[in-house]
């Protein structure tokens, strides 16, 4: 697909179409993603929330790339400090080939960043003021969408995470039964609070009465996330990471964060191997990027200049939803939002359905409830922006836990070394690799793999287990185009 206006991909068709319509009417990727982001809360609400945080990487021609980190926070401030903690109850989630084990209820939740992440964001770089994002979103929360097949899955197999609350299963089990494929799902307190956010702003949900009826919710059931922690949450400003590839400038999420940190690693591996990689040498970079997570290496993200130390070691080698937009005026806009797997804790009265990031084992590699209240949560979400001349070319995100930088990296590789298009490139077969297993796609070279002393798990068909990534590219010739992953039910639209 070209067009003239920007592009806009993202993990729904209503999300990627409310994003274009606000470049039709003059947005620029910024605006574009903001409305698609609050469009998602409808489209895809297990996925994100007004209780998730995340990133949002934005790169312009000709100023200073900014990374806004809205992550959630570790909670513990205040009122809520030495109080007893409730269980963390653990989950079953099937993909099929695959099972995952997550933990939910009150004590999973995180102090969240959403509310406050759009805010900055419009703040700084929108056009179009914040109310009008809004109002359509709002809008779409109440009217509602229909489940497609996709979200329909991630219902089902999120079927014990929505059903232990309540509140939760009010809303993805009415009647009794979890909704289904067709089914008509609406929020109208989401719509509510979405159109107060755009109005009124964050306020309200950090230190107004939201704020206040959440940490009372949960401080009766066992929650940490307290007034003075929703109090003191701040959006940071950071610069990007950089590295290279293919003599492109590579642009993703700093640390603390370790996910941009591992994927640039593998990326400075790959860039000395011949061009397209072969599948073997893509499962070692992926394999040394995970062998890199150690102890010592997630004590030393906190430390000045620990990027670059560890980028000049990788040098000498040889879980979520994305949105991703371009303008025509040379902007480029990359954002990750995630709730996790859910807590399956709603608030009444709020709209929120509060993130599981205390509960989410990849985010706490050292044991639950071991972050000190006010640290971000180590995150693999890594919105990038590929730059070549200058000028963005490539912006790439992906959902999915550990898989994120597996999806990135292998998006990125089939869009510079194999020249394919963005929606090619996305839709292709993965990999990934975790703890001495490669987990394959049909249509990957797995002898190869197999013959190189790799264990591989096959998967009968593609899953997304996989990630979910969303591509916006500018060709060569200045026109526009995307790529939206089918596993999660993406989109790309250019305008």
């Amino acid at each position: 697909m070209t067009g003239a206006r920007g592009v806009v991909a993202a993990g729904h068709t209503e999300s990627a179409r409310a994003g274009a319509e606000v470049l039709r009417a003059g947005g620029n990727a910024v605006d574009a993603a903001l409305g698609a982001m609050l469009a998602a809360l409808t489209c895809e609400p297990l996925l994100t929330g007004l209780g998730a945080g995340g990133y949002m990487l934005v790169a312009r021609e000709g100023t200073a790339p900014v990374l806004l980190d809205f992550f959630v926070e570790a909670p513990g401030r205040g009122a809520g400090q030495g109080a007893a903690v409730g269980e963390l109850v653990p989950v079953e989630v099937s993909f099929g080939d695959a099972v995952q084990i997550f933990h939910v209820g009150p004590a999973s939740a995180g102090t969240y960043g959403f509310p406050a992440g759009v805010c900055e964001a419009s703040r700084r770089f929108g056009t179009v003021p914040l109310a009008d994002l809004a109002t359509p979103a709002a809008r779409l929360a109440r009217e509602g969408v229909r489940l497609s097949a996709e979200q329909a899955y991630i219902v089902e197999i999120l079927g014990p995470t929505v059903l232990s609350t309540p509140e939760c299963a009010a809303l993805f089990a009415p009647d009794d039964r979890l909704l289904r494929v067709g089914d008509r799902f609406r929020q109208p307190e989401v719509g509510d609070a979405i159109e107060r956010l755009g109005h009124d702003g964050c306020d309200p949900f950090y230190t107004g009465d939201v704020g206040r009826a959440i940490a009372g919710w949960l401080a009766q059931r066992g929650g940490l996330v307290s007034a003075a922690d929703l109090a003191a949450y701040e959006v940071i400003a950071r610069e990007p990471l950089r590295g290279e590839y293919r003599g492109r400038e590579v642009l993703t999420n700093p640390p603390p964060s370790p996910g941009g940190l591992l994927l640039a690693s593998a990326l400075a591996e790959l860039d000395h191997a011949p061009s397209p990689p072969p599948i073997t040498a893509v499962a070692d970079a992926m394999q040394s990027a995970q062998d890199a997570r150690t102890g010592d290496f997630l004590h030393g993200l906190a430390e000045p200049g620990f990027a670059q130390r560890f980028l000049g070691q990788a040098s000498r080698l040889g879980s979520t939803t994305h949105v991703a937009a371009l303008d025509a005026d040379g902007g480029a806009c990359s954002v990750t939002c995630s709730n996790g797997s859910a807590s399956g804790v709603v608030v009444p009265g709020t709209g929120i359905h509060l993130n599981n990031m205390l509960g989410e084992s990849d985010l706490n590699p050292e044991g639950f409830h071991r972050h000190p209240p006010g640290r971000r949560m180590p995150s693999m979400m890594s919105p990038t922006v590929l730059m070549r001349d200058g000028r963005p070319e490539l912006a790439v995100g992906s959902a999915g836990s550990n898989r994120i930088r597996s999806a990135i990296l292998q998006t990125i590789l089939r869009c510079v070394d194999e020249r394919m298009s963005a929606q090619d490139a996305v839709q292709a077969p993965r990999i990934h690799y975790e703890d001495g297993v490669v987990f394959a796609e049909p249509g990957v070279d797995v002898e190869a793999l197999e013959g190189a002393g790799r264990t591989v798990r096959r998967f009968r068909a593609p899953n997304l287990f996989f990630g979910g990534a969303q591509a916006a590219e500018r060709d060569a010739d200045g026109s526009f185009s995307g790529g939206g992953d089918p596993r999660r039910g993406g989109a790309a639209l250019v305008v």
